[in-house]
């Protein structure tokens, strides 16, 4: 489907700057753009390629300003990056394929009801007592344990395993490889061995949550392990037992929470992360990559490093830490100096 810079600017409320009649039916990075793509400008550093881009129409801000002329028609919106995720959402609804109905080779448990508009892939496996909401969309090699609940427009893509008990709410995206519910690495040591302490709660995934390809979330020893509405997980986390990840939070690839740990809501949490058992993470809080956190944190926190301290104080140290080189060096010529004497 094509569509003109003045009809896509009327549909997500921008501003033309060039041609008006120009067309687009296809999308590129703005770096790698040609003609008849719609590209975006969102982050400053790639501002140099505007002037070069082959890209017939770029996304930009309200105040931008070019230094030079543009061979590209410009749409003038609020956020380029928000509207560009919009536009590809609305194209991809409008191409989707919707699956619907069971496919066979797959086990669905006696009683299990499947609603009309659901999809179950060949191979899946639907345990008793699972409940399906409206839309559900089940892929093949999906494994989804006895009494689970699956809301609705849920999908479980590929290779999804669901242990018994677990409840994911409605709109949920699991991608390939998640793993929800294993057992939490629950032992207690007894005369120089280990005993497995039963883990017997379970996960809950509330409303509009999406997990990435290959994390894990594990059951909790008593009561749930809990991901909160809105939450976004990248791919390779590992949640532990009786965590909770507060709504709206996201977090970055091979970040690790350790058990009982509890983080607030609207944080950002770079990639690995590493997070200390039983501590509390201030609503709002953002950790810099590969930080270590091993203490509870206040609303509202900027902290990175390992330890992770505040962004302020961290940025000072390193300053400290790229001088340490010369700083040996002159301490070397101090003590030479002084046997001298």
């Amino acid at each position: 489907m094509e569509l003109t810079a003045q009809q896509l600017a009327a549909m997500i409320g921008g501003e033309v700057v060039g041609n008006p009649d120009v067309t687009v039916g296809t999308f590129a990075k703005i770096e790698e753009g040609h003609p008849g793509a719609l590209s975006f400008l969102a982050n400053p550093k790639y501002t140099h390629f505007i002037y070069d881009t082959e890209s017939s129409v770029v996304l930009v801000r309200r105040d931008f300003e070019p230094e030079r002329p543009v061979k590209a028609t410009l749409i003038r919106v609020e956020d380029p990056y928000a509207t560009i995720a919009h536009i590809l959402d609305m194209v991809t609804k409008m191409t989707a394929v919707e699956k619907r109905g069971i496919e066979q080779p797959s086990y669905i448990a006696e009683g299990v009801e499947v609603p009309a508009d659901a999809y179950v892939g060949a191979f899946a496996y639907i345990g008793a007592g699972v409940r399906l909401g409206a839309g559900v969309k089940i892929y093949p090699q999906v494994f989804v344990g006895d009494g689970c609940v699956i809301g609705d427009g849920t999908v479980l893509n590929p290779g999804v395993k669901v242990y018994a008990g677990c409840e994911i709410g409605a709109r949920c995206i699991i991608h390939s490889g998640v793993v929800v519910g294993s057992d939490g690495f629950g032992f207690a040591p007894v005369d120089g061995h280990y005993e497995k302490i039963p883990q017997t709660g379970n996960v809950v995934i509330e409303d509009d949550v999406e997990i990435g390809a290959n994390t894990t979330v594990d059951r909790a020893m008593m009561g749930s392990t809990r991901i909160c509405s809105g939450a976004k997980l990248d791919n390779l986390i590992q949640i532990a037992h009786n965590c909770s990840v507060g709504s709206n939070t996201v977090m970055a690839a091979q970040a690790g929470v350790a058990g009982s740990t509890k983080i607030g809501s609207g944080c950002m949490v770079g990639g690995q992360v590493g997070f200390v058992g039983h501590i509390e993470i201030g609503d709002g809080t953002l950790i810099g990559a590969q930080s270590g956190v091993s203490q509870s944190t206040k609303p509202g926190a900027r902290i990175m490093g390992a330890p992770a301290v505040e962004m302020g104080e961290y940025a000072r140290s390193l300053v400290y830490v790229k001088r340490l080189p010369s700083m040996a060096a002159q301490l070397k010529a101090l003590e030479k100096e002084l046997k001298t004497k």
